[in-house]
């Protein structure tokens, strides 16, 4: 029995948070190529970004796939790392966070490792039974650092530094008595070139 995770973040948003038409185009791009498997469920993150990328996904999916959200998936910074763990060059993105907040976020990725981390093979989809389980996952770059980061059983602060593009795919396999997988990490192989690399610097990229 294994447990198959597909996240993707978003589509591109404009600054208010709202779905761009490149940020449509890339879901529905996203909803073609994870048609062709047997899914379950669609969670997302409740953020209006995110809502709006899982219902163009579902759009290409069969109505028997359930979409709903998740309070874990929302966009949040999963773990602040001590002083002691924090290297000078992230050091200024933490500035302004305080011990309460911190302690916010931490709590939120405990939930979110809990609910589709390492351990997370006894939660999945319900009614799933002892048969394989297909689950999307569409939420946040931070989000889906902090599940590879737990798939790969790393120090809590090693989600720094994994990053993501819009609409790209992530795939992790959780199987029982068994390590995960981490299969694929910010595969964009169903966008054309043009829709790459969107959130990030604009750089020259492969």
């Amino acid at each position: 029995m294994t447990r198959y995770l597909y996240l993707a973040r978003h589509g591109e948003a404009d600054p208010l948070g709202e779905l761009t038409d490149t940020g449509r185009s890339q879901a529905a791009l996203l909803g073609e190529r994870l048609a062709r498997m047997p899914l379950d469920v669609v969670w997302h993150s409740p953020l209006p970004r995110a809502v709006e990328s899982a219902q163009v996904i579902a759009r290409e999916l069969p109505p028997t796939v359930l979409v709903d959200d998740v309070e874990e998936l929302i966009d949040h910074v999963p773990y602040v790392p001590p002083a002691e763990e924090l290297s000078a060059a992230w050091a200024p993105f933490f500035d302004g966070y305080d011990a309460e907040e911190a302690a916010v976020g931490h709590d939120l990725a405990h939930r979110l490792s809990r609910r589709f981390g390492a351990s997370s093979v006894s939660g999945r989809a319900a009614g799933a039974g002892d048969r394989d389980t297909h689950e999307v996952l569409i939420t946040h770059a931070f989000q889906i650092a902090w599940l590879i980061r737990d798939a790969l059983e790393a120090p809590p602060a090693r989600w720094l530094g994994l990053n993501c593009a819009n609409a790209a795919l992530t795939m992790i396999e959780h199987r029982a008595a068994r390590p995960p997988s981490v299969v694929l990490v910010n595969d964009m192989s169903h966008l054309p070139r043009e829709l790459h690399w969107t959130g990030f610097p604009d750089i020259l990229r492969p």
